[in-house]
This record gives structure tokens, sequence and C-alpha cells, in this order.
């Protein structure tokens, strides 16, 4: 059978992270970079083998069973590893080419939670945590790393580089911690994933295939998250309900996915709603929780912002879970977006007595903001705020959506 050029990046994506979980669960996190090496050295194999002889009938079968023997072959050569094996790996100290790894659907989900808590250890700068989570978890390569955090390769790999290092000099263990720890280091792997999902749906980057990707694999490890009952948690299914409402409304915030097009603006019959209504069943689970986390307030703003009603009701509950959201945990954009609800419940005039007091100068969304609870009171501070906001701007896309906004107004 003829190998599809697909195929292989497909499978490098799905399979490459899952190889590379099973192998640190085995061998340890201290050979992270060794697993690494394996999996790759595999997927060129695969490459260069289906280009001659065709795809096998099952190519994870093959690609486990590869490993399986690129495993047995490091550890002839490297006596570091036999000495650093952990009990996981099953092997005759005397025959090494016995190499017995567990490549079971529970084993493969059991070794990618167990890295999902490694990635997030608090030894791990947040920038850094992310990018191993794009390489590790999605399968993302450095080329793709850097688009996605709008960097260059050569400081995403040095800041892998020191993410390995520090969790080889911790000796950071690849398990779940106990259950009594669970709420405490979730809160770090749910943050990892809504940062995750942050970078796709509000990224600056032009690509907008790769956005996409960013947000559909941050709902993957929430799902992956569901499947198991320690992490099964109302804040869980809160940050899923989130994430499944912001989607919902992906393909009608781009046109001709560049520019942004504003919530009122956006053409609702994109809206997915299978997406919407999962995202209501997931908020339906979330509420089994005693106290409500910050997840569970942007989802309940994301949910209303999926309802086409524009009836004032509608932006009094949004104002009055940002009012609660900005009690558990102030943020600028958040701060902003409470502006913007109340002008919708209480006025313009309330609103820019409020922006005021928030005093984000600098900021291009703050000053966007300003221009629009000015129309209709002050035309040269419209004219005057979004020249600023434009001036802020630091991506093209937002550039041209101002000067759209400036263009129309001048033209009335």
């Amino acid at each position: 059978m003829t190998t599809s050029p697909e195929l292989i990046p497909h499978l490098f994506r799905t399979e490459s992270r899952r190889l590379i979980s099973l192998l640190c669960r085995s061998f340890g996190l201290s050979n992270i970079q060794v697993a690494e090496d394996i999996v790759s050295e595999t997927f060129m194999l695969a490459a260069e083998t289906w280009g001659l002889k065709g795809t096998p009938k099952n190519p994870s079968a093959w690609l486990y069973t590869v490993a399986k023997n690129k495993v047995r072959d490091h550890l002839r050569r490297n006596s570091i590893f036999r000495e650093s094996i952990s009990p996981e790996l099953k092997i005759e100290q005397q025959h090494a080419d016995v190499v017995q790894l567990d490549f079971s659907e529970t084993s493969l989900k059991d070794s990618q939670l167990q890295m999902m808590f490694a990635l997030c250890h608090p030894l791990i700068p947040k920038e850094a945590q992310i990018g191993l989570a794009l390489r590790i978890l999605c399968g993302f390569g450095i080329v793709e790393i850097a688009d996605a955090l709008l960097s260059n390769k050569e400081t995403i790999n040095k800041r892998l580089f020191r993410a390995k290092q520090a969790l080889r000099e911790a000796n950071v263990e690849m398990e779940i911690p106990e259950e009594s720890a669970i709420p405490e280091r979730l809160n770090t792997v749910l943050k990892m994933i809504y940062l995750l999902f942050n970078e796709g749906y509000y990224s600056r980057s032009q690509n907008e295939t790769l956005r996409k990707d960013l947000c559909l694999e941050a709902l993957r490890l929430g799902l992956q998250l569901l499947e198991n009952p320690l992490t099964k948690k109302p804040q869980t299914y809160a940050l899923m309900a989130l994430m499944c409402f912001h989607v919902s409304r992906f393909e009608a915030r781009l046109q001709y996915g560049e520019a942004v097009v504003l919530y009122d603006e956006q053409d609702r019959s994109l809206w997915d709603k299978s997406l919407v209504l999962r995202g209501e069943q997931f908020l339906s689970l979330a509420a089994i929780g005693k106290y409500p986390s910050t997840y569970h307030l942007q989802a309940a703003i994301a949910y209303w912002h999926t309802q086409e009603d524009d009836a004032i009701e509608k932006w009094e509950k949004i104002l009055s879970y940002y009012n609660l959201l900005l009690q558990i945990e102030y943020s600028p954009v958040a701060a902003l977006n409470r502006t913007y609800a109340l002008s919708r419940v209480r006025g313009k005039s309330v609103a820019l007595i409020e922006a005021k007091k928030l005093n984000l100068d600098g900021n291009h969304l703050y000053h966007a903001l300003l221009a629009e609870l000015n129309r209709g009171i002050d035309k040269a501070m419209v004219r005057k705020e979004l020249e600023l906001a434009i001036s802020y701007a630091r991506t093209s896309s937002d550039k041209e959506l101002l000067k759209a906004r400036l263009d129309a107004f001048n033209s009335r």
C-alpha cells in the first residue's frame, strides 16, 4: 500500500507523544532526550521503509515494535540506561535484548497523564512548560513552537534544553500525585492547558491552522484529564466548558484567516452549535463542586456570549460574573471586558468613568475600549483613542482592524 504524504506527519503528532511518555515512564525523566531521540529515529526509519515498501497494515504497531528494538539497541550500547532503569521496564540484566514495554491503551494513557503532571513541575518556568507541552504532549516541531510562541528556533531550543536539565537535576518522577496532593498539582496542570489554549485563541501568530491546532490540542489534554477519576474534577469540567464555548466561535472571530472580527460584528451562523451544546454539558457537570473556580466564572461568561439574544438580562449576567471573577482573581483583561459589559447595562457614560480608573495607558485594547465608550459623546476623543490604539497595537492584523474602524468613523 502506497504511503500517503500526510500519514507520517499525522502519526508523529498522535503517536510520538505516546511513545515518548511511555519511554520516560520506563527510563525516567532524566533520559527524556534519549526517549525523544529513539522516537525520532523510529519515524525516520518509517519514512525510509514505508517509502520503499509501502505502509504496513498496522502502522502504529509497526512503530511500537521498531521503538522497542531501538530501546534494546540503546541498552546494549550504553550501560548507563541499565543502571537507571525503573521497575516499570522489565529486563533481564544478562540479556539486554529482552525488552518488555507495555503498549496497551491503558498504559499509554497513564504515561501521558503522568507526563502532564511532570511537565508542570514548579521548577519549570511557565513559558518552558508550554514549550515542553507543545513538544512532548502535542508533537509540535521546534519551528511550530517558535511560531506559536512568537519566538525563534534558537530561543525555543535553549528554553527546552534548560527545562529538561531542570527535570534531570531535580530527579522529577513520572507519577500521578497522591490523591491528597491532586488539587494543588491539578491547578498547575489546568493552568498550563489554559495558557496553551490562549496561545491559540488569542495568538498573535498569522498562522490560522496553527492557532486552531493549539486550541484543539488543549481540548485533547483536557479530555485526557476527564478520563481519570483522580483528575475528573469540577474545575476540569469548567475549563473544558470554557474552551468549548470559545472554540465554537473560532471561525466567526477571524475574517479571511487573519483579521479579528469584533463580537458584535461576527456572523453568528458560523458559530458551532454542537460545540456550544458540548460546552453546556461540561458546564452542567462542573456544577457539582462546592466553590466556583475562575474557570467556572469564565465559562459562565463565555456561555452567555454564545447566546444570540442581546437583551439587557444577558449583559447583566455577564457583568455579575465579571464582578465575581475580579474578586477572586484580578486581571487587566477581565477588568476591561467587565467595563464593556457595564456599558451595555448602565450606559457608556457610567462605563467611561470606570474605564478611566483602570489607567492602562499603552494597552491598545484599553484605548480601543475608550474609543468605543466615547462614541456619541466626544468625536475628537474617539479619533484620538483609535489613533493611540493603532500606535500601540503589536500585530498587523490588530492595526488593520483598528485602522478600518478609524476610517469608518472618519467617513461618517
